[in-house]
């Protein structure tokens, strides 16, 4: 059977890939839009769709308080959220969603995702209720999201010219935004990421050795060659890649690294 979806996300470009990438699963149509909560209510309770792919963080409402009006007005429709976090997965558990996808989408989890929620929604109808998923239904989807966070923070594909290459997290000196996207460098290589945001990248590696020291730069702080005291007390950080080069840290996290290195 198809499954009739709305897809909710703060952004278009997040929207049109998803849908995309549903388009090559098959067996989804999706049938609607919506930019935010409030609008995701309206579509949702307009269409009554089969599945809801929400995003988390949207301005308005959130994903999960679209979720728990969801669970307060006994919607029939079932919930898959994709986010670029991985901390909320409890919660969405909670709200008996189907799934928890991280961005970017990997095709093949959105199909576990899609054949799951086909088996829920089928088990719904032939009993005529909505079913919550089971203890240890639960209990697996956390122990997948938890590896696949591993598998994660392992290795990150960058673009360098026509290629794709896999490098591992460790091995990552600095990433910085520029207008032409985020730029991650290496010992040996410099390319391109596919997250579109600081924010993405960050979730994706290590929180105890990857500190975002400015808005347009994450630092790998066992990569740092030297500490430059900078005017009014704040600092500039020099990277061990091959241009030594030179990151500044914002106000706000200079005493972070005070307090971390002692200084």
């Amino acid at each position: 059977m198809d499954l009739r979806a709305v897809v909710v996300d703060d952004e278009q470009l997040a929207r049109d890939e998803l849908g995309f990438l549903l388009g090559q699963v098959g067996g989804v149509e999706v049938i609607a839009q919506a930019g935010n909560g409030l609008e995701a209510l309206s579509t949702i309770d307009r269409l009554q769709p089969d599945l809801v792919f929400l995003d988390v963080q949207m301005p308005g409402l959130s994903g999960f308080e679209v979720a728990r009006r969801m669970l307060d007005d006994q919607s029939s429709s079932h919930i898959i959220f994709v986010t670029a976090f991985d901390q909320h997965a409890i919660e969405a558990f909670e709200v008996n969603a189907v799934d928890y996808l991280l961005k970017p989408v990997d095709p093949s989890r959105l199909e576990v995702a899609v054949d799951r929620a086909r088996r829920r929604i089928t088990t719904d109808r032939s009993l005529g209720v909505t079913a919550p998923g089971s203890i240890n239904e639960h209990i697996e989807k956390i122990v997948q999201l938890v590896a696949e966070r591993q598998s994660r923070r392992e290795r990150l594909a960058i673009r360098v010219g026509e290629r794709f290459l896999l490098v591992h997290a460790e091995e990552i000196i600095y990433a910085s935004l520029a207008d032409e996207g985020i730029t991650v460098v290496t010992s040996q290589h410099a390319g391109t990421s596919n997250y579109r945001t600081l924010d993405e990248l960050q979730a994706r590696l290590d929180p105890s050795v990857f500190w975002r020291v400015h808005r347009s730069h994450l630092v790998n702080i066992n990569k740092i060659k030297e500490i430059v005291p900078w005017f009014s007390r704040n600092y500039i950080l020099k990277m061990k890649d091959a241009k030594s080069t030179e990151i500044p840290v914002s106000r706000m996290q200079t005493r972070r690294l005070r307090e971390y290195l002692k200084l």
